[in-house]
């Protein structure tokens, strides 16, 4: 086992134990990928001021996101596919979330469903919610999610229709799934992973299926050909009503990347925005998000709660993101590496390694408490930057 000293490290033991198309799936984005890879760079592009002689013994990283009390300014992204990375992925994940004292996210397109995360979890987790086309399936799946403990709802909103990526094509990875020489000989090299998924509690997307087992549909042909083809290009800001009156908890629009979009928000009263470009997988050319968060927080900040992701790969973006109006920052891919490298293990490890760069960080700008995080943390070049933007 080599020495893990960063989510790189992570990446890279992944890229040897899960088959390509599943990396592949998780490590690249639509097109070619401008907005997957601006997500990194322009956080590596953000400069912080290096403070001295400030008594930085106690860091305070508690703080709250969404009213709830968690142990760092960071929670677990929903993600597909996750209980394929490695067997019953998603619980694997939230009970690593659980134990870290933050919260975990559950996707619709997961391959465990709501009632399995519930079963391997004690507290509170939320729940992402894709808007359909056939509205009852939003409305039963939301009365499963109140009925498991879910305190909030994240509907996606940039994904009206799904974004080219390439590798998912060439790799076979698509409903039907293509299988190739390639990709048979592949899964064959790689026996602890398939050993991994085939004890896992389920091989489809949970969600999707309780459902179509109600119009005797099975298979996970059948839940991954339903999903492609229903992705709902009408929903508009008037369903917020239907929204507000189908979910009872926090509602939370993920998918915001303009300044006005966050203000309508504001006004249709949502508690709280993640601005997210869905990982660089769906607009190519769109704008890194750490570039959309400032004019977001400078237009809407003082009206609702802002969330952040996009290229998170360690404490310090976490810190960059505070910085720049943000409450607190999801980690997608960072934990889908920890996961398919090592496990439950793996993506404590991914956690441990962010809140450890994160409380030093800390230390070297001077920062007592995640909540006095501001834009004065930041070299003044990048905040000329802001100005002139």
């Amino acid at each position: 086992m080599p020495v893990i000293t960063n989510i790189e490290d992570l990446r890279r033991l992944a890229r040897r134990k899960v088959p390509k198309a599943l990396f592949d799936y998780v490590d690249t984005g639509s097109y070619d990928e401008l907005s997957y890879r601006a997500n990194s760079a322009e956080l590596k592009a953000i400069r912080f001021r290096q403070r001295i002689l400030i008594d930085t013994g106690e860091r305070k990283l508690s703080t709250t996101m969404l009213g709830e009390k968690v142990a760092m300014p960071v929670a677990i992204a929903p993600t597909g596919l996750a209980g394929l990375i490695y067997g019953d992925g998603e619980m694997v994940a939230a009970r690593a979330a659980e134990d870290a004292g933050i919260r975990y996210c559950l996707s619709t397109m997961s391959i465990c469903s709501i009632e399995d995360i519930r079963s391997a979890t004690k507290g509170p987790f939320w729940f992402q919610l894709y808007v359909f086309r056939d509205r009852a399936f939003s409305e039963q799946i939301l009365a499963r999610a109140h009925a498991a403990g879910c305190t909030a709802l994240f509907v996606t909103v940039d994904l009206p229709m799904r974004g080219q990526r390439h590798a998912d094509l060439k790799n076979g990875l698509e409903v039907p799934p293509r299988l190739t020489p390639r990709n048979v000989f592949d899964i064959a090299t790689k026996p602890a992973w398939a050993m991994s998924v085939l004890r896992g509690k389920r091989k489809t997307f949970g969600n999707i299926a309780t459902f179509l087992h109600q119009k005797a549909q099975t298979g996970a042909l059948a839940a991954g050909r339903w999903a492609q083809e229903n992705y709902d290009p009408t929903l508009s800001w008037n369903d917020i009503a239907w929204m507000r009156k189908v979910w009872p908890g926090k509602l939370v629009l993920k998918g915001v990347l303009d300044a006005e979009d966050a203000k309508k928000a504001a006004d249709h009263g949502v508690d709280a925005i993640v601005v997210s470009n869905h990982g660089g997988r769906q607009l190519d050319g769109a704008p890194a998000t750490i570039v959309a968060l400032p004019r977001i927080a400078d237009a809407a900040g003082d009206r609702i709660e802002i969330l952040f992701d996009g290229g998170v790969r360690s404490g310090q973006d976490v810190l960059k993101a505070l910085a720049l109006g943000a409450r607190g920052c999801f980690i997608g891919r960072a934990h889908l590496y920890g996961l398919a490298a090592m496990g439950g293990a793996g993506v404590t490890k991914a956690l441990s390694l962010i809140e450890s760069e994160l409380r030093l960080s800390m230390a070297l700008t001077g920062v007592r408490d995640v909540a006095e995080v501001s834009r004065d943390i930041l070299f003044d070049d990048y905040n000329a930057r802001l100005r002139n933007v």
